[in-house]
């Protein structure tokens, strides 16, 4: 990947000059919806000058012509945030609710997230109409009791409401060495319940999907000193925007990795 091909001033790829791949092919490829999931919140030169060297040569996501899309996601707690401690105190047996809106296209699915067997995150989902992207329908609250009690053999005791939206713009390589794929996010936006928005400046977050094995791209990641962290959108996302809430696990991240900026 050439370094001509990266647009610092946005903080994501130019992917032009990466071959396609369509989501059918991507999704027969590398579904992974039970994965490993490596994050890293990684400065726009950074990401840069490591992407520009990595050889492994990536396939770019593709759909209609766009190669960068925009993302929506609620997340839902009781008012207890019972999913947010669950996370914040490392429970084994702990889930996401949220509902993920691809705002390009128009559609939105329900998604239960869980841990799995050796922290791999299984994922469940059902479309969703957009209407109610902001809220549980009888028939999305029935789901994911449902799902949740497969899953983790439990269900929230209280009222599940929305406590925080994220918004970013995502690019998605597919890694064929490895089978496996990763994503580039940027532009990531927080907002809770008082309306204010909240910007990472002058990184992005990138994520690989893979197998119990580390991929590829991870290990060039750390040839070149860049290591995963902690973050979580959603529970992150809640500390940094409720300081009073406990977040001894992602309190290194906060410190060190991310810097936010109120969205006019």
């Amino acid at each position: 990947m050439n370094a001509a091909h990266l647009t610092a001033e946005a903080g994501i790829i130019d992917v032009s000059a990466l071959p396609p791949i369509g989501l059918a092919e991507l999704n027969a490829e590398a579904a992974l919806q039970t994965r490993v999931d490596r994050k890293y919140v990684v400065p726009v030169a950074t990401a840069r000058q490591v992407l520009a060297d990595f050889g492994g040569q990536p396939r770019v996501l593709e759909m209609d012509g766009l190669r960068s899309f925009a993302y929506d996601s609620v997340y839902f707690d009781t008012p207890g945030l019972d999913s947010y401690l669950l996370a914040a105190r490392g429970r084994r047996r702990r889930y996401k609710i949220r509902t993920r809106t691809y705002t390009d296209t128009g559609t939105s699915f329900l998604e239960v997230k869980t841990e799995g067997a050796r922290a791999a995150t299984v994922k469940e989902r059902v479309p969703y109409d957009i209407a109610d992207r902001s809220r549980l329908t009888t028939e999305g609250l029935e789901y994911v009791k449902e799902t949740l009690a497969t899953a983790v053999g439990d269900v929230p005791a209280g009222a599940l409401g929305p406590v925080l939206e994220t918004r970013y713009r995502r690019t998605t390589l597919y890694l064929p060495a490895s089978g496996s794929r990763a994503t580039i996010d940027s532009h990531v936006t927080w907002q809770g319940s008082d309306g204010q928005p909240w910007v990472l400046e002058g990184s992005v977050v990138l994520e690989t999907k893979s197998g119990s094995a580390a991929g590829p791209l991870d290990r060039h990641l750390w040839q070149h000193g860049v290591r995963p962290c902690r973050i979580s959108k959603f529970a992150t996302g809640m500390a940094a925007l409720h300081p009073h809430l406990p977040a001894n696990r992602w309190n290194r991240t906060l410190r060190h990795s991310l810097r936010l900026a109120p969205v006019a």
